[in-house]
This record gives C-alpha cells, structure tokens and sequence, in this order.
C-alpha cells in the first residue's frame, strides 16, 4: 500500500484532486442542509430536490478545478495565492449554484448560498490539509525519502526550505541555528533547534541529510559543523555561496557535498579506535593549542574516549572560550571534568602549576605557529614560541611524571626550506633528546601533512575565493602537498601515542601528493563552475600563478631516513631520525634563548643552522642564502665574545 501511494505519478495525483474537488459538491449541500436545520432523516430526500443542480455544480466546480490549476498544485504549495485562489472557486461555485437555483425557479434562501460556499471552501483547505498529513506520514514510514534539517535560519535557509518544499523526494523537518534567540521558534512552519541538540533531533526525526545555508559563517566553522555532523551518521551538504541561489539553474544542482575527505578521494578511516581510546580512558589529559584547529579536534577524539579531566591550554582568550565551551557540552553526558587554562607554553613556572596542580598523565602538544610566510617574518617569535615552547613544556611533564608526552610536527621538519619547518625539526630534537634520558615519561612524535580545513590552510582559502567569485591563486603549478582531513588526523596522533614506547617518530599515511593546481580545479568544478583558461577563455573563475612565498618548498618529504617499520596500524609507520646529543641539544637551546634576549633575528638563523644543519632557506637565492646564514653566524660570534 505504502509503495503504491508513493509511486503515483504527477498525472495521478492531479486526477485524485480533481475527483476529491468535485465529491465536495454534493458533501458541502449536505452539511449546509444539516447546518441550516434540516432533520438527518429527511436528509436525503431533500438533497434528491437539489439533484440538477448539484450535479451542473459539480461539472463546474471540476471546470474551475482544472482552469486554475489547483489540480495539479502540489500539496505542499498549498498555502498563500493558492489557498486565495481555493476561496475565489468557493465563491463562484456558490454564485452559480444561486444562479441557477433561480434560474430553476427553486425556492432556496440567500443564507443557503452563502453557508455552502462557506462549507464547500472549508472542505477544499480540510482535504488538502489531511492529504498532506496523509502522505507525511506515509513518507516518515518510508526509507526511500530523505529526512532533511537546514542548518541556518537566516534568509539563505528559508530560500532553501522554500525551494525544497517543491521537491517530491524529500521532506524537510527542521533548523538548526546556532543563534541561542532563534532556538524554539518556528519558521515557514519548522522548528528551529540548537546545533547541540543535533543528536536528539537526528532521533527524533529519523533525520539522515543536512544541508547547510551559512555561506556568511567562515569556512573553519562551516568545516567543524560539517564534521560533527557527519560523526552523527549524517549526509552534510552545502551551498557554496548564496549568489548562486538567484543562478539559472535549480538551487538543489548547487548542493555540494560538505565533508572534505570528498576532495581528497581518501579512504574513510574505521570507526574503531579501542586500542587508542585505552590509553586515555580515565586519565587526566593536557592538550596545549587546544582551541586551534587541531588541538580542538584533538579534544574532541579525547573527549570520545571518557578521559576523567581535559585540560585545555591556549593562548588565545577568544579561541579557549570557544573550545570551553563545546567541551562542556560534551562533558554533560560524559562525566569529564574541563579546565581551561589560559597562557603561553612558554611560561615555565606556570606549565609546571598546572601539570602538578591537575595531576597531568598525559600530554598532547598541539601549540605552535604553523604559517609559514609569518614565522619567516617574524623569526625571534616563532622560534620562542615552537622551539623555547617546547623545551620548556617538555621538561615540565618530565619534573611532574607525566607518562606520556606527544609532539604534533609536521612534513617541513623534514630538510626544512623555511624557519617555521626548521623549527618543528628543533622541536622534535628537543624531544628526542628527553625521551633517552628520561624513562620516567614516553616521549613520542607524530608527524604529518598538511589537514584540509585547519585556519589559514589553502582549502579554506580556494573556497573563500570562489565563494568570492575568484581568482583563485597558486603560488607555483608544480606545488604538491601531503593532504588529510582533521579528524582522520587526529584519530590517528591518538592511536600512535597510545603506541609509543619511548623516542620514536611516527609518520602517518598521508597518500599520494596532492598537485595544487588539480587540487584547485577540482574544488572549482565541485562548486558548478568552470575554469576560465587559454581552453575555455569564457570559463567562470580563472587560476592565477602568484609566485612561491617566502620559505615556500615545491614538494614536501615525510622523512629523511629509510628503513621505516610498520606498526600496529596500517596508516601509521614508525622511522629512525638522527638526533643531536645532550651537550649539543644543550648548547643549541642556550644559545637560541641568548640570541632571542638579544632580540637578533640573525642570531636566531645562526642558532637554527647549526642545530638543523639540513635547514636550506627556499625564499632566497643560494648565494643570498649563504650569506644571511655567514652574516648571522658571524653576529652569533660576537655576541658569545
């Protein structure tokens, strides 16, 4: 029955409303009979004097059925014009009827015309009111429609409801809004929720799609709703700009997928993660950067395993209050206890109150500069805050007993062409050096590429550019990079601190390198664009070559040494890097703090190429290169005199 009813055809649907408008005729003359005082035992007889005209009134009243198209309206777009139009056919079903009852010469009231077209319009709206509850509720029992929610109650997502109220496929039940005033409201007839309620409402609905309508909001929030979302078991779409809302083509054409695994074509990583939750359930869990884009996912993953406290440690005042409070969120249904804290990893007395204040087992250290143009700019700060940052946090968690301590670095630590990658390389010697002379913690690193979506990364930057209507900028064409998602990242820090033993550095599978230039194609053809180039000059967006930035590398490695070993995890491979000694790694650190007190930029350099001798600027010509380095050198020389 259920298969029958949805499988009617437009032409179907239009015959049934037909038949449905013309029975309401003689139905009408009978509630108005009964309104107007006639006995239900005389019913009948009374109605058989009305027969001529009931009938002529039924042929009209399927006459005007067709000619104003009320017929073939889809029910869902009963509303506005068509139910004015629905009282207009009223009224000139009741004017004929007068019409032709005197024309007939019957002995009928003016008050009976006015209560049948009264009644005869009431029917009409009734029916189509309970025809739609009909068929919502045989779609609810079906599986072959889409349950939808809008995320985004704004004027984008109501032009989106309105239109996918059109479409027969799918039934839309709700907003999700983020916007704490909008939360219980209703609009064009659905209720708006709390994103955080999304869990519940998935339930209660049988949802199984979102679409997401905040083209305004940034892409790094758009990226962590998308993946919220889809840990839920929800299909996310998006729109990618509410421009192309007003475009030629029908608004649904424009729905994307949302999750950007979809641009990577990467394998979805299992749900399982037993063996690494293990190593956090219960314990009292640090995560420096915690409200970056990493360090929040980080937290997210912990969070998932029931650690008993999750200290979340940032700089940024802003980004811990966003990061609080999704936590406590989490938290209500979990049992863990959140502490933010708010400060540098630089600040040794404080690193070392809070891991003994809070009882710290374990260390995620995900706090650091990542972007690659600004620490080239800014070489004293940088360095203070990767390579000082982590010495300092490092020693801490050995003082404290921490038992476990993981460093987040990244593939431009490896042959480092600028000062950001140089450091990540000190960073993990630091690191190194700790774990062969500290047994009491495990020292582990786990390195990897870019992840799409994290701030400042070029993914977001493509899809604000395209939102914008383009260009779209590469630095050079024969750019690749190691790409992959946050979550699939951060999932797999987790498993591999769960492994470590003491010293090694993990590398995870990033894939194949990912070429730019394709890379921004792809996102401009998944947008409903084409690319405007020497092929198709009259394309939508064009692709520009800018030129490399400072300390910019065409390629990216993931290791310098071979002879890597698998490990417990297909996707996560353990490699042997060469380490400096403790006098070495000593020294080096003494002489960076100098030359950062001395607030020299050059002495820093100077410091970085001796620690990380593999360390090649790419932002300058050789010889240039060679000369910055001699000149800081010498400055690291007089300034030890």
């Amino acid at each position: 029955m259920l298969k029958t009813i949805i499988s009617l055809t437009r032409w179907q649907k239009a015959i049934i409303l037909f038949a449905v408008d013309v029975a309401l005729v003689p139905l009408a003359d009978a509630v108005t009979l009964l309104l107007l005082g006639v006995w239900p035992n005389v019913l009948l007889s009374r109605m058989w004097d009305h027969w001529p005209l009931v009938l002529a009134t039924m042929a009209v009243a399927g006459a005007l059925s067709v000619l104003s198209g009320l017929n073939r309206l889809r029910l869902k777009e009963y509303q506005g014009d068509a139910i004015s139009r629905s009282l207009l056919m009223a009224v000139l079903i009741g004017a004929f009827y007068a019409a032709l009852g005197q024309f007939l010469d019957m002995d009928m009231r003016i008050a009976f015309h006015v209560v049948f077209a009264l009644v005869y319009f009431a029917g009409f709206f009734t029916a189509r009111r309970v025809l739609v509850s009909v068929l919502s509720s045989v779609y609810r029992r079906s599986r072959h429609f889409p349950r939808v929610a809008i995320y985004g109650a704004g004027r984008t997502g109501m032009t989106l409801a309105r239109e996918l109220k059109k479409a027969d496929d799918l039934l839309v039940y709700a907003f999700f809004d983020d916007n704490a005033t909008l939360a219980g409201m209703n609009v064009n007839g659905l209720p708006i929720y709390p994103g955080v309620r999304a869990a519940q409402v998935r339930d209660q609905f049988k949802l199984n799609r979102v679409i997401l309508a905040m083209p305004s909001v940034s892409v790094d929030k758009q990226t962590f709703i998308s993946e919220r979302l889809a840990r839920l078991g929800l299909d996310v779409q998006t729109l990618p700009a509410f421009t192309q809302v007003h475009g030629g083509e029908a608004l649904m054409s424009k729905l994307l997928p949302a999750g950007p695994a979809k641009l990577l074509h990467r394998d979805p990583l299992s749900d399982t993660m037993h063996a690494g939750c293990t190593a956090y359930e219960g314990a009292n869990v640090l995560i420096t950067g915690a409200g970056g884009s990493i360090g929040l996912e980080l937290c997210r993953q912990v969070m998932a395993c029931r650690p008993a406290r999750l200290v979340l440690f940032e700089l940024s005042e802003f980004a811990l209050y966003r990061a609080d409070q999704e936590m406590r969120v989490m938290a209500e249904t979990l049992g863990t206890e959140i502490v933010p804290v708010l400060g540098s990893i630089t600040d040794a007395i404080h690193v070392s109150q809070v891991m003994k204040a809070h009882d710290i087992g374990i260390v995620l250290h995900a706090a650091a500069y990542k972007h690659v143009p600004l620490v080239e700019m800014n070489p004293r700060v940088g360095m203070a805050n990767n390579v000082i940052g982590t010495a300092v946090l490092a020693r801490a968690a050995a003082v404290a007993g921490v038992r476990r301590f993981v460093l987040i670095s990244s593939d431009k630590a490896v042959r480092p062409g600028n000062l950001m990658g140089a450091s990540k390389r000190m960073a993990e010697l630091i690191v190194q050096d700790l774990a062969a002379r500290s047994p009491g913690t495990i020292y582990s690193i786990v390195r990897f590429g870019n992840v799409m979506g994290s701030s400042g990364s070029v993914i977001p930057r493509f899809q604000q550019q395209i939102a914008r209507g383009g260009p779209v900028t590469l630095t050079d064409l024969r750019v690749t990079r190691y790409f992959m998602t946050i979550e699939e990242a951060s999932r797999l820090v987790l498993l591999a601190g769960s492994f470590a033993a003491g010293g090694e550095v993990y590398v995870l599978d990033m894939g194949k390198p990912v070429r730019i230039a394709d890379l921004a194609r792809r996102m401009i053809e998944s947008a409903g664009y084409t690319v405007r180039d020497e092929r198709n000059p009259n394309g939508d967006i064009e692709i520009q070559v800018v030129g490399l930035r400072p300390g910019e590398k065409l390629y990216e490695e993931l290791m310098v040494r071979k002879g890597a070993q698998a490990t417990a995890h297909k996707k996560i491979i353990r490699v042997r890097e060469d380490h400096l000694s403790e006098a070495d790694t000593e020294s080096c650190l003494r002489d960076l703090r100098v030359a950062i007190e001395h607030g020299s930029d050059a002495e820093v350099i100077a410091v970085t190429a001796r620690m990380v001798p593999e360390y090649t600027p790419q932002s300058l010509p050789e010889t240039a290169m060679q000369c910055r380095i001699v000149e800081a050198r010498r400055a690291l020389g007089k300034a030890a005199q």
